[in-house]
Order: C-alpha cells, then sequence, then structure tokens
C-alpha cells in the first residue's frame, strides 16, 4: 500500500508550476486527488489524464464562492471523502513597489480576492469534511514576501501576510485538523522563467545559492502532511534567502 492510499487530496491552482508538482506527486503516493484550476483547461485535463483513474478534473474559479462550492461537493460526489486541503492557487501581477499609483484599485482588489478571500472561503466550505479525517490537513501555499517586505507587488506581499496569520488562526480554531504553510523564495516556475535577474540576485545572496524548484515546495509539503503532531507552521523555503535580507 503506498504512503497515501485512501486519501483524497485537492490542489487548487495545479495546472501547472508547484501546484502541478504537488498534485502529481501525492497521485504517485497513492492519494485520490483533484486537479484544479480556474483557466487552463486543457492543461489541467493533460494532467489529470496522466494520473489516470483516481484523478478527477475541476474547473474552478475560488474568488467565486459558488465556485469553489462547487469544487468541494464535485470532490465529495466523486470520492466521498475530504483528506487534504492545498491552497496553491493565487493571482499577482508585477507591480514597483515605489510606484503607488501603478498599483491600481483592480489590481489590489484582484489580489485580496483571489489570494485571501478565495483561500478563506474554500478553506471554510472544506473544513466540515476535513473534520470527518482521521488526518484532516490544510497546507496554504504562501510566499517569503509574506515575511519580508518583498514581493511582486505591495498587494501580493499583504496578502501573503495574511494567508500565513490566517494559518496560525485556523491552526488554533480548526483542530484536530491540522493546517500549516509552505512559504518559498523565488521558485523556478513558468511564471518566473523569465526572471533571470531575480534568479541571479538570489544565487548571488541566498547562502544554498539557487532559487527553489517546485520539487524543494513538494517536499516541505509533504513533510509537513507526514508530521501528524504539527500545526501552525509557517515553513518557509527558501535556502536561506531571508537570513541575507
Amino acid at each position: 500500500m503506498s504512503e497515501f492510499s485512501g486519501k483524497v487530496a485537492i490542489v487548487t491552482g495545479s495546472s501547472s508550476g508547484i501546484g502541478e508538482a504537488i498534485v502529481r506527486r501525492l497521485a504517485s503516493l497513492g492519494a485520490s486527488v483533484v486537479v484544479n484550476s480556474a483557466t487552463s483547461v486543457e492543461a489541467g485535463k493533460r494532467i489529470t489524464a496522466d494520473l489516470g483513474s483516481n484523478a478527477v478534473y475541476v474547473q474552478a474559479d475560488i474568488s467565486n464562492k459558488v465556485s469553489g462550492e462547487n469544487l468541494i461537493a464535485q470532490t465529495i460526489e466523486r470520492f466521498g471523502k475530504l483528506d487534504i486541503l492545498i491552497n496553491n492557487a493565487g493571482w499577482t501581477t508585477p507591480v514597483p513597489h515605489q510606484n503607488l499609483e501603478a498599483l491600481t484599485d483592480n489590481i489590489f482588489t484582484r489580489t485580496f480576492e483571489v489570494n485571501v478571500t478565495g483561500t478563506w472561503l474554500l478553506t471554510k466550505a472544506a473544513m466540515p469534511y476535513l473534520k470527518l479525517s482521521d488526518d484532516g490537513n490544510v497546507v496554504n501555499i504562501t510566499s517569503i514576501a509574506g515575511v519580508r517586505p518583498v514581493g511582486s507587488s505591495i498587494a501580493y506581499a499583504m496578502t501573503k501576510a495574511a494567508l500565513n496569520h490566517m494559518t496560525l488562526l485556523l491552526a488554533k480554531s480548526c483542530g484536530p485538523v491540522r493546517v500549516n504553510a509552505v512559504a518559498p523564495g523565488l521558485v523556478e516556475t513558468p511564471w518566473t522563467k523569465d526572471w533571470q535577474a531575480q534568479h541571479d540576485g538570489v544565487k548571488a545572496m541566498a547562502p544554498l545559492k539557487r532559487s527553489a524548484t517546485p520539487d524543494d515546495c513538494v517536499e516541505a509539503t509533504l513533510g509537513l502532511l507526514r508530521t501528524r503532531y504539527a500545526t501552525g507552521h509557517i515553513f518557509v523555503v527558501d535556502g536561506g534567502l531571508t537570513l541575507s535580507m
């Protein structure tokens, strides 16, 4: 029997990058998985096909309450339970921190709608089912932008700080469901493939001399899922970058 056999996991934003890496690893370890994206439908369906009969794709925009609730409902309809919720879906657009006017009201609002409100609404909808599990888990994928004044925009950094604190509050309030977060530094994903200057900067500053990979985030996520007496942790995965900032 594989390690996560019998477990059911939702991984939001799992059509690429960190989310894809997590959902593929959980499936390889025996979990039944729900692949999700808001817009990348073909990529989500392709990944689901790769993973076989214990995977299903559900298109849902978590910033929409009804859409998020449908994601939970389809999971329960297909698999009958929910053990793990990985809140990876997020939204950002780069805005220089010094340019306050460029951080428009629309950008600010959309960043919070997806990253904070959407994560909150989905977690709230999932919690009654997670509490029925023998080891219900929420892992929020946040960022070092939530612990340092960095990130693709001020709004993005604010949302990640909110998610980190939400993690602690839910861990305190929702036991025995365990709630933790993985807070990566810069990660090599399709989103950052053209950010060579930023990757070079991390290589120069971080003690481990490289950016993170999606697999680094997978290992951190699995570590939290495996440690059954751990809750309320913000697991910074940045190669020591924040030690040098």
